[in-house]
């Protein structure tokens, strides 16, 4: 058996939902604390536009988890009350079904996923999670939207969200990609991105980082009307 994880994504036009979504983030704690077989988890916001903005999303959020197999994250992403109150509330929603294989780095102070092999090819995944120091927030915000709009115009970037525990000063990015090439075109070659990369570095930016990668074992829901992984040859 090998550790998979989920990212669930749930859309909320109205405005009761909505607020009800708002004060799951506090709410559904104690139900995560008690779902059998899971690992770790956090309750995330979005962010408006494509996703990577200091501006809430009040309409979207997500679930991440960990789990000890493939089988029993879509049994229980499936069977437990938690998950159904969302789905019931949300107009769509999307989950996406992944195994780590690269991982470095700590949230909130743990080493949440298990890598297996690289794959040598295929569709990828990729998460990025930072805690950002509060006193370079106007520097980190000010590069943001030039990355957003590089990421949005990016053909070959499959789908991408920004989500995050708390605004501002903890931020997760979230992309599909066709291939590691791709994704690491955009990466290195990417005049904005390459950029806020080197100044983070530079400048010690974030309190606590994590990067990770990866492979895409399938999806349950739709996301705009159909699934994000629709055409893809997955392993």
């Amino acid at each position: 058996m090998s550790q998979t994880t989920t990212i669930s994504f749930f859309r909320f036009p109205r405005w009761r939902d909505r607020a009800w979504a708002l004060t799951m983030m506090g709410g559904a704690r104690l139900a995560m604390a008690r779902v059998p077989d899971l690992g770790f988890w956090k309750l995330c916001g979005s962010g408006t536009g494509e996703g990577f903005t200091p501006v809430p999303n009040t309409a979207v959020y997500a679930i991440l988890c960990t789990w000890p197999d493939a089988g029993t994250a879509r049994h229980r992403i499936a069977e437990t009350r938690i998950f159904q109150r969302y789905r019931t509330r949300a107009a769509e929603h999307w989950t996406v079904y992944l195994s780590p294989t690269s991982a470095r780095g700590a949230w909130s102070g743990q080493t949440p996923f298990s890598p297996v092999s690289e794959p040598q090819n295929g569709p990828l995944a990729a998460l990025t999670r930072a805690t950002i120091k509060p006193r370079i927030l106007t520097k980190f915000w000010n590069r943001v939207p030039d990355i957003s709009i590089m990421i949005g115009s990016d053909p070959n970037v499959l789908f991408k969200i920004g989500i995050g525990e708390v605004p501002m000063l903890h931020q997760v990015t979230f992309s599909i990609w066709p291939g590691a090439h791709e994704m690491a075109q955009f990466a290195r070659h990417n005049g904005p991105h390459a950029e806020a990369i080197q100044a983070v570095r530079d400048g010690a930016w974030f309190r606590e980082e994590l990067y990770a990668r990866f492979t895409i074992l399938g999806d349950s829901g739709t996301w705009g009307g159909t699934s994000p992984l629709k055409g893809l040859r997955l392993e």
